[in-house]
Formats: structure tokens, C-alpha cells, sequence
């Protein structure tokens, strides 16, 4: 009926167990069809259960792509490092408030509260942030170009 030794023998474990939760009176010592006819329900619930499950996928036998962690792509790590300094560089009021929103992914309301200002100062110290982000980007030898806060 399972197709296995190892699922026939759980069949068996899940018939008793039905039989023993519900106990009933076997006419004579000999009644093994009402036993069979539980053993058969079980079977077939079992086999309907495991047809509405998601049958598992396999993976791609592919080898998996290199690990792009800066150790294999210096350049990579150069340029990371470089737009780390340049926020480093920015006044304290807009490198929070682009850390905040960009680095630990707050919302603006979030980075609001927690920085003590309005949602909308917060809006405008992260565009000047990103601005001079990008300016200090173009031109790294320059510095970062410091703006008065908003």
C-alpha cells in the first residue's frame, strides 16, 4: 500500500493510535477486518494530506556565484570606503540624519523622533546629505563641501 517498509511501519504506528484514541468493541479475538478497513482509511487520508502539500523543490545542481565581499572586489571596497568618509565628513546634523534614513533604514518620522526635529527638517537634511555625498563623490580631493543647516 506505502510503496516502503519504513512508510508501511508509520502506517501502522498512526492505525493503532486511532484505534487505541478511540477504542471499540471487535466482536472475537479473530476481527481483524475492522483493523484493515482503519489501516485503509488512514492509507488514503494519509496519501490525500500529502497531495495538497507543496512538494519540495530541488536546487540547481549550478555551482554558486563567487562571493562578492570587498576581499575579492577591491575596487569595490575603495569606493565603499570612500563614500564612508565622505559621510564622515559631513556636518553632524546631516550625516545623522542620512545615517538614520539610509545606513539603518528608519523612516523619516522615525529618524524624526529619535533625532528630537521635524519630519520635514529631517527630509531636507537627508536631500542636502545625499547632495554633498554625491559632490564629495565627483570630486574627492576637494573635500566635502560644507553647507549651513537648513
Amino acid at each position: 500500500m506505502t510503496g516502503s517498509r519504513a512508510d508501511a511501519e508509520d502506517l501502522v504506528q498512526e492505525t493503532f493510535a486511532k484505534v487505541l484514541a478511540k477504542p471499540r468493541r471487535i466482536r472475537s479475538e479473530d476481527d481483524i477486518g475492522y483493523l484493515l478497513q482503519v489501516l485503509r482509511n488512514t492509507a488514503a487520508s494519509s496519501r490525500r494530506a500529502a497531495s495538497r502539500r507543496l512538494a519540495p523543490v530541488g536546487l540547481d545542481e549550478q555551482p554558486e556565484p563567487a562571493d562578492p565581499s570587498s576581499a575579492t572586489r577591491p575596487e569595490r571596497a575603495a569606493e565603499a570606503r570612500q563614500v564612508f568618509e565622505v559621510i564622515a565628513g559631513l556636518r553632524d546634523v546631516f550625516r545623522d540624519a542620512l545615517v538614520a534614513v539610509d545606513v539603518a533604514g528608519l523612516s523619516y518620522a522615525e529618524a524624526a523622533e529619535l533625532l528630537g526635529t521635524k519630519e520635514a527638517t529631517i527630509t531636507s537634511r537627508v536631500f542636502s546629505g545625499r547632495a554633498q555625498v554625491a559632490l564629495g563623490m565627483e570630486s574627492p580631493h576637494d573635500g566635502v563641501r560644507r553647507s549651513r543647516e537648513s
